[in-house]
């Protein structure tokens, strides 16, 4: 019995030496993140979720560029009164390309009656748009791809908006940010851990 639990203990040690390590502190992007530069009237919230992961949860495999890329599903409790359309936008601040934090995807104009967006989707839903991400315009979901070290997060965020942001919006992070300015209404977002596989 003693062995046995000792044997135990060994895998469950071995396993978490596995596991890359926590995130660093602080987020070298977190000045720059969508949150923080487009804030919601009155601070007012959205509480968002994902059946894939918890919130500062680890991101499956499956929903990485490492294995699947697979979208991994989000739901957002609804806007206030006056909210016309919805925008997503997923960041990895543990890490800076051109000064801003790392834009992995992106949605705009989802319409102000949908709430959800289904794991594995593989097209924008009927009314919205991609926006961009770091491989230039209407880009559909890319996943995490960590570098082997710490943990990275990946926020996505969800804004809900007074108006529509247009195709304008779709041709960079500069522009979609422009365009959210003075107009949320209520912002909220789920932070995911990346990390890369182990070998």
């Amino acid at each position: 019995m003693i062995i046995r639990a000792l044997t135990l203990s060994a895998i469950s040690a071995a396993v978490l030496s596995a596991q890359s390590p926590a995130p660093k502190d602080p987020e070298v992007g977190i000045a720059q993140l969508a949150l923080t530069n487009a804030p919601a009237k009155g601070n007012a919230k959205l509480t968002v979720t994902s059946p894939a992961f918890k919130n500062m949860g680890d991101i499956p495999l499956e929903n990485t560029q490492y294995q699947g890329n697979t979208f991994p599903g989000l739901e957002w409790t609804a806007g206030p009164a006056g909210t016309k359309t919805y925008v997503v936008i997923m960041q990895d601040t543990d890490a800076l390309r051109n000064g801003a934090p790392i834009l992995h995807w992106s949605m705009i104009d989802i319409p102000a009656t949908m709430t959800k967006l289904a794991a594995g989707m593989t097209d924008a839903p009927a009314g919205t748009m991609y926006g961009p991400n770091i491989r230039g315009a209407k880009q559909p979901y890319m996943g995490p791809r960590t570098p082997a070290g710490p943990k990275h997060r990946y926020h996505i965020q969800v804004f809900a908006l007074d108006t529509s942001v247009g195709t304008e919006s779709t041709q960079g992070y500069d522009a979609m940010l422009a365009a959210l300015k003075g107009h949320v209404l209520a912002s909220g977002e789920i932070i995911g851990l990346g990390s890369a596989p182990a070998k």
